[in-house]
């Protein structure tokens, strides 16, 4: 990893008339530096100033972690000792020319530590790094775009697998647990496994459970994995031996509305409208109340990162831009279905980087 990534960090640091960038672990920290440090009570932080003065406050436990990720080629490793305040190894950092005016700090850093720099750098004002590093994370490099691609056809031949694993009597458990190896045979790692059977489906974050599947379930599979750092993110629909009732012609409606938000995709559309182009179909088949979330959210070295293709979202969307594509119908008590692909923003449309089939896969 070259340090194109602190240099654009930095540039934003001093265009937003800031002194300094404080980041702790995080999706962040991996993207500047590719070091995934642990979150505990130990302190881990990247100091980068508006000059590009880049130092990796790191315990000493940790210090070897920091070295092997290649971070030590990027960034000074300023390594503190358990009998050391980190806290004031950061204010020696920052204050060597003087008192910082303004600093931003790391949307996810714990408070113990934000608390404590704020009264260490009292006049000084702290600002989230939101600002700053979303707009570098948002647009995808053609080698990020090429990651994606990769994990998308990685989930694609896990889904391709699950219609073996779904019998009666098997529990979601132990579909998930096959999954999860179906996942780390194409992936890093597992992400998230969702195995929503009959009325779990409902239920749009439902996990895994030891619920039975019988014949006539519908069994919403969502399932996601990390490979070379970038996700991968894909929810299909299945039925354990037949289709449950109505359930044929609300999945109709579903791949319509999915399709259509799919085509609304462009440069300069607006996420709002890409919402509206799923909501209104399932709304105007009666179902508007059912559809309980987003239509999407973007991905990349997180599953959910900007963008978020939501009804209040009204920044239009560019080139090189990641997110889902995931509208869902959810009955209680009775199955919920959803359908989910990853889109790439191309120069003149969109690209799915998820190809398996979309109609309701028949099992057991």
């Amino acid at each position: 990893m070259d340090n194109a990534r602190l240099h654009a960090a930095a540039k934003a640091v001093r265009d937003a008339g800031l002194d300094a960038l404080l980041v702790g672990p995080s999706a962040d920290l991996r993207y500047l530096i590719g070091y995934d440090a642990h979150a505990m009570e130990r302190l881990t932080l990247l100091v980068l100033t508006a000059d590009g003065e880049a130092s990796l406050v790191v315990p000493e436990l940790e210090a070897p972690a920091a070295r092997a990720s290649g971070a030590a080629e990027l960034v000074e490793l300023v390594v503190w000792t358990d009998t050391e305040d980190p806290i004031a190894v950061v204010h020696r950092l920052l204050t060597t020319a003087g008192r910082p005016g303004a600093v931003a700090v790391s949307d996810r850093l714990y408070s113990v530590f934000t608390l404590r720099l704020q009264a260490a750098l009292a006049g000084t004002t702290f600002h989230p790094s939101g600002p700053l590093l979303g707009p570098l994370r948002i647009i995808k490099s053609p080698a990020e775009q090429a990651a994606l691609r990769a994990a998308g056809a990685a989930i694609d031949a896990v889904h391709a697998a699950v219609p073996t694993l779904l019998r009666p009597g098997r529990t979601e458990a132990e579909v998930g647990r096959d999954i999860s190896e179906l996942i780390l045979a194409e992936h890093d790692e597992v992400a998230f496994i969702i195995v929503g059977s009959g009325p779990n489906g409902a239920s749009p974050h439902h996990a895994i459970s030891d619920r039975v599947l019988q014949p006539g379930d519908a069994v919403v599979i969502d399932i996601g994995g990390v490979r070379d750092g970038y996700c991968s993110d894909m929810t299909r629909n299945y039925a354990v031996g037949a289709l449950p009732e109505g359930y044929a012609e609300l999945h109709a409606v579903l791949a319509e509305a999915q399709e259509a938000a799919v085509r609304a995709v462009a440069p300069g559309a607006v996420p709002a409208e890409i919402d509206r182009a799923a909501r209104e179909l399932i709304t105007d088949a009666g179902y508007g109340d059912r559809f309980i979330h987003r239509t999407g959210h973007g991905i990349g070295i997180e599953v959910h990162e900007d963008p978020y293709i939501v009804a209040t979202n009204t920044t239009p969307v560019a080139a090189g831009m990641a997110f889902s594509i995931e509208p869902g119908i959810y009955l209680p008590d009775r199955f919920g279905m959803r359908i989910e692909d990853i889109v790439l923003v191309t120069e003149d449309g969109v690209e799915r980087v998820n190809h398996g089939p979309r109609e309701v896969l028949v099992a057991g």
